[in-house]
């Protein structure tokens, strides 16, 4: 890393190492000896060396990127980060646009889904179907951001106006708030940009009637106005799974104004919609610890996944001085998911439908006060800030009249025998979820060798719930209404040590809390993550569950800081579990009475290897544990949907200058079902697996290229994510192949 000066924050400033153009210096060099009158030449002249730096970033290209090393993210989006990734004190994966771009896959989940210490969870009956992901074995579902902001809504996510996807490791409540035990994504989008006009035009074709469409065109209307439009149509079937399917339309209309030298204002409208017919695997027999794999059942006229998104953000940043910045953020945002899924069950020998819908509406402002100056003869960059946020959450199911009887057979793929009508429920819960945030981080360098970081937050929050009258299981549940509130601090401590000028080591300290029922899309089904009450139906006295991570990393930027290298161990310990009572369906839970661990080690890789074989790897060895537990004989026993040994590699290789090639492989070592927070069941496991995946690139002009992807490319049979009873088994996506042509004008 490079040595830190202490320096007035107006002149702060990091510039990433390019090598010069020498022939375009000397080239300048010599025009000005041309221009001196030849009496000057006489005289001895002493000019300051020219430095032009030359960036080789292209309109569209991702700002956050390593300039010259796009498989390397040098900056996290998120302002409350201050550092780069290589001074922070944490593990930090980041997904670059090229990488994204270049592994061929289109949704977030798959992304996530290739990650070392990630895995995905599925949709039941007690939690919605939708991106559902895992993070170091905690539930991180409702840890998703966009450009630091709280998402709303259990939704499906595609890729095509994202920037960058940052993944950051450990509890980071400091800076997200409740839950991110295991970590928190952030997705950055393309943003409006003043720089330069451009036109992008990408079309797909592929295998399994695969058709994607994405159009990306930045507009500079004058100096102080930009406008940005980010389309997507896409279609196709799932590989070897037709007729499940998927339909996906898409936009983002951003916008920017430098209205001063000091005042910017930005503004974006996301608008998503997917039409899809979701296939929930194949089915697991528990008896004979078998996988059968049948055709998908799902039925004409009845299944459907759709889910919808309408958020508006504005975003205002004004330079009160030269250090000192205010930022604003304030976000309104609608999400819907609507869904019947079919599914076999092979213990029972019939189908079973998964309905549902939720309607989420959000409110978000975040305000952020950045101070970089000199205190005490130390450089301290304060970041101070209040947030607000009011989830509204309502949700019910769908009710099907059957009026036909028929044997299915999962063998054939003519299975779509249905007959009758489907009717949504009127709301069945309704939550509304209000959170008030202060906080105050500061960053603090002591020397050149030494920085410090540290931060604290403080959230209140008010909790509503209301549930309707209903049947579960053949008892009726009366129509019930839950109502508390509470506080919790939480922190973080950091220290970075960087003696040497490309590498340094830190260790860190953080802590986060979850609240009672603080999954939106569960209600009040305890073992999903939503309200737990006691066997007295007490559930304001559950005491907000808390975890503590350690970690000890180093970091090291190599090859002129074209490549980082990080290493990490770390422990985080969750107490105060609020476990489930047994029944999942059902409200009643054991109150703080759990706690588990995960600890282990993870490996990081991203940049130019060499100057033609670019990379990004990363590999995740953990081990969990319960400690404590209402239930005596779940204490030992390892945490469910988690893989102890992951690990993710995508690497290019430049062979010309207009032809690269290269790969992706994702491992994952054999998972258990089971509830999330308690002991795992060990007679429900799915194999481990390695799936390979190819791509090429042919730049055919400057303006236009082809990319060709082949996922799965050995056609591996392989199981992402298992439900909790070990019934249902998530299929991973079969071989596929496409090409996709982009034109820039």
């Amino acid at each position: 890393m490079p040595k830190k000066t202490l320096l007035n924050a107006a002149t702060y400033r990091t510039y990433p190492r390019v090598p010069a153009s020498v022939s375009l210096a000397s080239g300048m060099a010599l025009a000005v000896s041309a221009a001196l009158p030849l009496t000057a030449l006489a005289e001895e002249v002493q000019l300051d060396a020219l430095v032009v730096e030359d960036s080789g970033i292209v309109a569209d290209s991702n700002p956050y990127a390593e300039p010259g090393a796009p498989y390397k993210a040098k900056k996290l989006s998120d302002s409350k980060h201050t550092r780069d990734i290589a001074d922070t004190p944490q593990t930090m994966t980041v997904l670059t646009k090229d990488v994204i771009d270049e592994s061929g896959k289109n949704e977030l989940k798959d992304l996530l889904a290739a990650q070392p210490g990630i895995t995905l969870g599925t949709g039941e009956g007690g939690n919605s179907f939708g991106d559902r992901y895992i993070i170091r074995g905690y539930e991180a579902r409702s840890d998703v951001f966009t450009d630091g902001l709280r998402e709303p809504g259990l939704i499906t996510r595609d890729t095509f106006a994202l920037e960058q996807v940052e993944i950051s490791k450990g509890p980071s409540s400091t800076f997200a708030g409740r839950g991110t035990t295991g970590g928190a994504v952030n997705t950055v989008t393309k943003k409006a940009s003043l720089d330069d006009d451009f036109n992008k035009l990408e079309g797909g074709m592929g295998t399994d009637d695969y058709h994607r469409f994405t159009f990306d065109a930045n507009r500079v209307v004058n100096d102080s106005l930009a406008i940005r439009f980010n389309g997507l149509y896409s279609e196709s079937d799932i590989p070897d799974r037709d007729p499940a399917a998927e339909e996906r339309k898409g936009a983002l209309l951003s916008a920017v104004f430098q209205a001063t030298d000091d005042l910017k204002l930005a503004a974006d409208y996301y608008f998503f919609r997917s039409d899809d017919r979701t296939d929930p695997g194949v089915a697991f027999d528990r008896d004979t610890q078998s996988f059968n794999r049948y055709d998908y059942v799902g039925q004409d006229g009845l299944d459907f996944q759709e889910s919808g998104a309408d958020i508006f953000t504005l975003a205002v940043d004004y330079q009160l001085t030269d250090a000192a910045r205010l930022e604003n953020k304030t976000r309104l945002g609608n999400t819907t998911n609507d869904y019947i899924i079919t599914a076999y069950s092979a213990g029972r020998g019939d189908i079973r439908s998964f309905t549902g819908w939720q309607d989420n509406d959000y409110v978000g402002n975040q305000t952020n006060l950045i101070i970089d100056t000199e205190l005490g003869g130390k450089r301290h960059t304060l970041v101070t800030g209040v947030e607000y946020a009011k989830e509204d959450v309502i949700a019910g199911n769908y009710a099907i009249d059957q009026t036909n009887t028929f044997t299915i057979d999962p063998y054939n793929a003519d299975n779509n025998l249905w007959e009758g009508s489907t009717s949504k429920s009127d709301k069945m819960s309704d939550l509304t979820l209000k959170t008030w945030s202060i906080y105050l981080m500061d960053t603090i360098t002591l020397n050149d060798d030494w920085e410090l970081f540290g931060g604290v937050r403080y959230d209140h929050f008010d909790y509503k719930l209301w549930t309707a009258e209903r049947e579960r299981r053949g008892t009726i549940v009366p129509e019930a209404r839950y109502a508390f509130s509470d506080g919790f601090w939480n922190g973080h401590l950091g220290v970075v040590f960087s003696p040497w000028e490309n590498g340094n080591l830190y260790a860190s300290w953080g802590t986060s809390s979850n609240i009672n029922g603080g999954e939106a899309d569960a209600g009040s089904s305890c073992g999903y993550g939503g309200l737990c009450s006691d066997s007295d139906g007490n559930y304001a006295h559950a005491d907000p569950e808390q975890s503590t991570n350690w970690e000890l990393g180093t970091k090291w930027n190599l090859m002129d800081e074209q490549l980082l290298l990080t290493a990490a161990i770390f422990r985080t310990t969750k107490d105060d579990v609020i476990e489930e009572g047994g029944d999942s369906y059902s409200t009643g839970g054991s109150l703080n009475t759990g706690k588990n661990r995960v600890e282990g080690v993870e490996l990081g890789l991203s940049g130019n290897i060499t100057n033609k074989l670019s990379g990004q790897f990363g590999i995740a060895v953990m081990n969990s544990e319960t400690l404590e537990s209402y239930d005596e004989s779940l204490v030992g026993l390892p945490k469910a949907n988690f893989a102890e040994k992951s690990a993710s590699l995508q690497l290019k290789y430049q062979l010309t200058s207009d032809f690269a090639f290269g790969g992706n492989l994702t491992y994952a070592s054999e998972m258990f079902g089971g509830q999330p927070d308690t002991g795992a069941r060990l007679n429900i496991r799915t194999p481990g697996y390695s799936v390979v995946d190819l791509f090429a690139l042919w730049q055919i002009n400057p303006d236009m290229s082809l990319r060709a992807n082949m996922q799965n490319v050995a056609d591996k049979e392989y199981y992402t994510a298992i439900y909790r009873g070990g019934s249902i088994v998530y299929l991973g996506d079969a071989r596929s192949a496409n090409l996709t042509l982009s034109y820039r004008f």
